[in-house]
């Protein structure tokens, strides 16, 4: 089976709002005691690509 792959464009302004709201989620999971390794990875994805990597 084929994973799929999504492209999306943002503006700075999404990108930043969507790295925020991801960051909030992630602290909540920290202050639950949940791993956090998958969306650790997609906020370095998503900075990665913002940042033209």
């Amino acid at each position: 089976m084929r994973k799929k792959i999504f492209k999306m464009r943002f503006t700075e302004f999404e990108c930043n709002l969507l790295i925020n709201g991801i960051f909030e989620w992630r602290n909540m999971l920290l202050e639950d005691g949940k791993p956090t390794e998958d969306v650790d990875e997609l906020i370095l994805k998503i900075i990665n690509k913002a940042e033209g990597r």
